[in-house]
């Protein structure tokens, strides 16, 4: 089962946050067959951690949340917030296998959230035109696969509003853009 995990940083947490990359990435390391994609993403116009993004494909909930939750910097509170929801990987691949490459270009994390209730129809549920563009693209889920709860890409574009456009923006209550790149040790 694959889950977007995406940890929010406290404010003031960067020391912290540095003084844990490395147990962070060596909790990371044993992930590695199942990451589908990770990486940080940044406060707007800055260099500095706002968050951090993994998908990974783990055997249910509970192996889910225990990947989310037993991360140092979550248990050292660099994290103000998790938001942890089952994802379909709508390509296919890793972010490790996207034809652009680890670098060149700005990335984002465009993050569209459903309404609540979520009783709106599901919206951009098939892979938009541009998949050269796409990273990584898949619906938002609950636990059990049942309930769309919105859409989640990474993505390389110009700027953040080109990014924006690769979601519906008028079918979800909310659609979050994040500076984001390419995260772990590879």
């Amino acid at each position: 089962m694959e889950f977007f995990c995406y940890h929010r940083d406290r404010t003031g947490s960067l020391p912290l946050r540095r003084e844990l990359l490395e147990r962070h990435w060596s909790y990371m390391d044993q992930y590695e067959k199942e990451l589908i994609a990770r990486g940080p993403t940044f406060v707007p116009g800055g260099d500095a951690p706002s968050g951090s993004v993994h998908i990974v494909d783990v055997p249910d909930p509970a192996a889910a949340r225990a990947f989310a939750f037993d991360e140092p910097g979550y248990q050292s509170g660099v994290y103000r917030d998790v938001l942890l929801l089952r994802w379909r990987n709508m390509l296919g691949r890793t972010m490790w296998d996207f034809p652009g490459g680890r670098t060149g270009g700005n990335r984002y994390l465009v993050l569209g959230l459903g309404t609540v209730p979520a009783t709106a129809s599901a919206t951009d549920l098939a892979v938009p035109p541009g998949e050269d563009e796409l990273i990584a693209y898949g619906p938002l889920l609950s636990d059990d696969g049942s309930t769309w709860l919105g859409t989640a890409a990474l993505v390389r574009a110009p700027d953040a509003d080109t990014a924006r456009t690769v979601l519906t923006v008028d079918g979800y209550a909310d659609v979050e853009v994040h500076d984001w790149e390419f995260g772990g040790r590879r």
